[in-house]
């Protein structure tokens, strides 16, 4: 066997050696190559994120320069289209002049939302269906079946006529009615029969049409009150032609324009604020108010004229006087008041303030609540019935006045001259004890708050109110301090006959003493 030869490394030979140094040359040189890709590898991924992030974001840059120069159809942009053509029949609907049933104003109904809202039955589109109001609705359905068996028509013929009236008495409500055109006719129909049942059975007998004694609704005793209430209501009325229309039909005679206006005030009598009945003067009424003029428009309406169905002699012939910022206030009053214009327009001063400068009070003899004259520091107002229907009463006509572009301030004024009069409990007793005040109500500070809260957020000019010239006489009155003197005078001295007798006595005392000088000096200069 040959032997291998050892071959050690340190002992190689020149070939060798170079090809062992080639060798390791070229690993290290590899090793090299590998960790220098391996740090640029590692560069390349630190430096990718924000080289990405650059990149997004000059696309993002792009994106928003493309859509500020050329603006997308976008979600936001058919909203607002949307809304556009929302303002537009908003405003078609503001601009319609036929309007006559409006929603309160949030600021009103802030002092006393049940004043507004109906409490036992709805009526028109503004509060149907609501869950405390649909127990009424049988007895809707009761009404318009009396009608029917007693008139022996067919529904379709009340259908077919107020579906003729439908677009008219569409845009006598504020707002747009989302009903469909079948809910709103069967609503006319039903509230509308059920409305000209109750006015037909308050003037001709319930019985008469139909109904037991004992009916719970159609009745004089039962839940008339309250319904008699919820039909003031500026939200719960129903246009006065269709109610025309639908008694026309079951008379037989479809031309009854007026016929419904008629058997209004009779039914609201319970809630007149005098204590003349509504019967006895109802021919003045006919015959200021339904004659040349414009036509009553709901049951509200009809009711509030025949408030005003007359007007005093001096208001026909006369504008209100108006002021403005150059009116001379020393010329408008006798004296200037030193606060003429507060944030709630003052008419005039309380009772207590007007006592003091000498204006008596006197109940004025007639059946216009609203019919206050002054004359000779006399302050004569007619009297006022105050009841729990009151304050509704006062509240919803104030809010049609304030509503309607015509519906005057007439009522509005009444009630501001009366507020400013009243501001206590004081105030409210000495007119009961003049006679101009009767109420049913627990107290008289309960009748002081129910006019201090009536016209809280009610926008009221002063110079527009017929009463403007008789509050200006009065505050002429008022500031002249002779009148204050001989009242303070005649209250203290003159009040009850022991403050007179010890005036009389007074007098005496300072007669003989003036006497008594008198004739010590003449017997002085004169002696005998």
């Amino acid at each position: 066997m040959e032997a291998v030869p050892y071959k050690d490394s340190t002992h190689s030979t020149p070939l060798e050696a170079v090809e062992s140094g080639v060798a390791k040359t070229s690993v290290s040189t590899a090793f090299t190559e590998i960790s220098e890709q391996t740090q640029q590898l590692l560069q390349k991924q630190q430096q990718k994120p924000s080289e990405s992030l650059q990149y997004e974001m000059g696309n993002d840059s792009e994106k928003f320069e493309e859509e500020e120069n050329h603006p997308p159809d976008s979600e936001w942009l058919t909203s607002i289209k949307k809304k556009l053509e929302q303002a537009r029949e908003d405003d078609a609907l503001c601009s319609r002049k036929t309007v006559c049933i409006f929603r309160v104003p949030h600021s009103l109904r802030e002092g006393d939302k049940k004043a507004y809202f109906p409490q036992l039955v709805s009526l028109g589109p503004y509060h149907r269906g609501q869950r405390r109001l649909r127990q009424m609705d049988r007895h809707k359905w009761r009404a318009l079946h009396h009608v029917l068996e007693r008139t022996s028509k067919d529904v379709e013929l009340y259908l077919q006529a107020v579906r003729e009236l439908e677009e008219r008495a569409r845009g006598c409500y504020e707002g747009s009615i989302t009903l469909s055109s079948s809910e709103f006719v069967q609503m006319m129909v039903l509230d509308g029969c059920f409305v000209i049942e109750l006015l037909q059975g308050a003037a001709k007998g319930f019985e008469n049409l139909g109904y037991s004694s004992d009916d719970p609704v159609f009745a004089k005793r039962g839940s008339i009150h309250s319904i008699q209430r919820d039909m003031i209501m500026l939200e719960n009325q129903l246009p006065l032609f269709v109610l025309d229309r639908l008694l026309g039909l079951q008379l037989g005679d479809p031309d009854q324009e007026g016929e419904v206006a008629k058997l209004i005030p009779r039914f609201f009598d319970a809630l007149m604020p005098t204590d003349v009945p509504t019967d006895e003067s109802f021919p003045a009424y006919e015959s200021t108010i339904l004659g040349p003029g414009p036509s009553s428009l709901h049951c509200l309406d009809v009711f509030r004229r025949s408030l005003l169905r007359k007007r005093p002699q001096d208001l026909s012939s006369r504008k209100p006087q108006r002021l403005s910022r150059f009116t001379n206030l020393g010329e408008y009053f006798t004296s200037p008041p030193p606060v003429f214009v507060k944030r709630r327009q003052q008419l005039i001063h309380c009772v207590t303030e007007l006592r003091e400068a000498g204006v008596k009070f006197k109940r004025r003899k007639t059946d216009n609540f609203w019919d206050i004259n002054f004359k000779n520091g006399i302050l004569q107002i007619p009297k006022l019935l105050i009841h729990y229907g009151t304050k509704a009463l006062f509240l919803n006509l104030i809010a049609f006045e304030q509503c309607h572009p015509d519906g005057g301030n007439k009522i509005t004024s009444y009630v501001v001259f009366m507020d400013n009069l009243i501001n206590s409990h004081q105030d409210v007793a000495y007119l009961h004890y003049c006679g101009i005040i009767e109420h049913w109500l627990g107290s008289d500070a309960e009748v002081a708050d129910l006019f201090n809260h009536l016209c809280q957020e009610v926008v009221f000019d002063r110079s527009t109110s017929y009463l403007s010239s008789l509050s200006s006489n009065v505050n002429g009155y008022y500031y002249k301090k002779w009148n204050a003197w001989r009242a303070s005078l005649k209250h203290n001295y003159f009040s009850n006959p022991w403050a007179f007798i010890s005036l009389v006595a007074a007098f005496i005392l300072l007669l003989l003493t003036f006497l008594q000088t008198f004739y010590g000096v003449y017997a002085y200069y004169n002696p005998r």
